[in-house]
């Protein structure tokens, strides 16, 4: 139906064509495939969302569970198993990766929900997730502010409450932080 090149076209495009399914890969730019996931489960539950990443870790498919994920996928994974995890996302199913135990699908769910986080990060508000990544991508308060359509000011606001809820005081210790969390491709 659609495809899009970052992860606010991604929700926007959503909101105007309603997929029964989502395919979106963790590490995007704009706003990373985990807030992305988070905001259409959030603003259009009848779309499944299948995560594609390279992190074949518990963590992360435990974040991506949390956030609303109904599929998990392996970039090396072949594409009859990508187009399986669609179908099973279609049908309201979860799916993760052959190399991932499939016994642990309920394991996993069961722990997203129940499990009370203790993550900043998840204090966040959309909006200032949103201009966290992008200030993280190294966009300025103009840009930022062009790129969500808000002023300049309301993106200092978000960027220093950001700043405030994260424990960070520079932009060295943001930009840290999105490579830790891997909302930033790490450099070669």
């Amino acid at each position: 139906m659609g495809e899009a090149a970052d992860g606010l076209e991604a929700v926007r495009l959503v909101e105007r064509l309603q997929p029964n399914v989502l395919v979106v890969d963790i590490l995007m730019p704009g706003l990373n495939g985990l807030d992305v996931t988070r905001q259409v489960r959030q603003e259009s539950p009848s779309t499944q969302v299948v995560v594609l990443s390279m992190h074949a870790t518990e963590a992360y498919v435990l974040e991506a569970l949390r956030h609303g994920a109904t599929g998990y996928v392996l970039k090396d994974s072949t594409s009859a198993e990508l187009i399986q995890a669609v179908r099973e996302a279609a049908a309201g199913r979860r799916y993760l990766s052959s190399p991932l135990s499939r016994r642990a699908i309920d394991a996993y769910a069961e722990r997203a929900r129940s499990a009370p986080s203790l993550d900043p990060y998840d204090t966040l508000t959309s909006r200032e997730r949103e201009v966290f990544q992008l200030v993280a991508e190294g966009h300025s308060n103009q840009e930022t502010a062009a790129r969500l359509s808000i002023s300049p000011r309301t993106v200092e606001t978000h960027r220093a409450s950001v700043m405030r809820k994260l424990g960070l005081r520079t932009q060295s210790d943001l930009i840290r932080f999105a490579l830790r969390r891997g909302l930033l491709p790490a450099e070669p």
